[in-house]
C-alpha cells in the first residue's frame, strides 16, 4: 500500500488516480497510524515551503518522515514535496527537514531575462543514475517551479533538466526520491516512473 500523505499542499488526487491506473493501492491521509502501515510513502506539494513545512509540523508528520527515512521506508517527494526535504530554502525562512545535504534556490538572477519564471510546462529530463531507470534517453515531463533543489554532493543527483542552466529534476538518497516535476501530469513517462517506484 502506498500512502499518499495529505498537508493541504498538493495534487493528492491526480496522484491517486494515476497509481490506481498502474494497478496499485493506496490511500490519501495525514493519520500517522494509518501511514505507519503503508510499505512506501509519496510527499506531494504545491505552494509555498514556510506553509509546506509548517503544515508537517503541526501534523506531526516533520518527525514521522525523519523516521521512516531512518527505517529504510521509500519516500518519493514531488515538486515542493522533494524541495521540504532540503536544509532551507530561499523562498521562505523555515529550515526544511534536511535529509538531503542541499538548499533550494531561484532561478532569478541565474538565468537571462528571456526566460520566464515560472518554469512552466514540459521539459526533457536526463537521467544520470540507469541504475534506477535502465532507459538513460531524455524523458519528457512536465514542470512548474520558480525554485529548484542545489545539492552539496552532484552523485545523487537521479536526472537533470535545462531550463537556461543545468538544474537538479530528481535526486536519490538512499530510499529517498525526489523529483521536481510532476510525475502524475506526464502521461506515460510519469506511469512508467511512479511504477519504478
Amino acid at each position: 500500500m502506498v500512502g499518499i500523505i495529505d498537508y493541504n499542499m498538493g495534487n493528492v488526487s491526480s496522484i491517486s488516480n494515476m497509481l490506481k491506473k498502474i494497478g496499485e493501492k493506496n490511500i490519501i491521509t495525514n493519520d500517522l497510524g494509518i501511514l505507519s502501515e503503508c510499505d512506501r510513502l509519496i510527499l506531494p506539494g504545491v505552494g509555498s515551503f514556510d506553509n509546506g513545512i509548517n503544515n508537517l509540523r503541526i501534523l506531526g508528520l516533520d518527525e514521522f518522515l525523519v523516521n521512516k527515512f531512518h527505517q529504510n521506508i521509500p519516500i518519493l517527494g514531488i515538486c515542493l514535496g522533494m524541495q521540504l526535504f532540503a536544509k532551507n530554502s530561499e523562498e521562505g525562512n523555515q529550515d526544511g527537514l534536511g535529509l538531503v545535504d542541499g538548499d533550494v534556490v531561484s532561478f532569478k538572477g541565474k538565468i537571462e531575462e528571456r526566460y520566464k519564471i515560472p518554469h512552466m510546462g514540459w521539459n526533457y529530463a536526463n537521467f544520470l543514475n540507469t541504475d534506477y531507470w535502465g532507459n538513460s534517453q531524455k524523458n519528457k515531463f512536465y514542470f512548474v517551479h520558480s525554485y529548484y533543489l542545489s545539492l552539496y554532493d552532484s552523485s545523487n543527483i537521479l536526472c537533470e533538466a535545462k531550463y537556461g542552466i543545468n538544474f537538479c529534476a530528481g535526486f536519490k538518497v538512499k530510499n529517498l526520491i525526489g523529483v521536481q516535476f510532476h510525475p502524475e501530469k506526464s502521461h506515460k513517462y510519469g506511469i512508467e516512473f511512479l511504477s519504478i517506484f
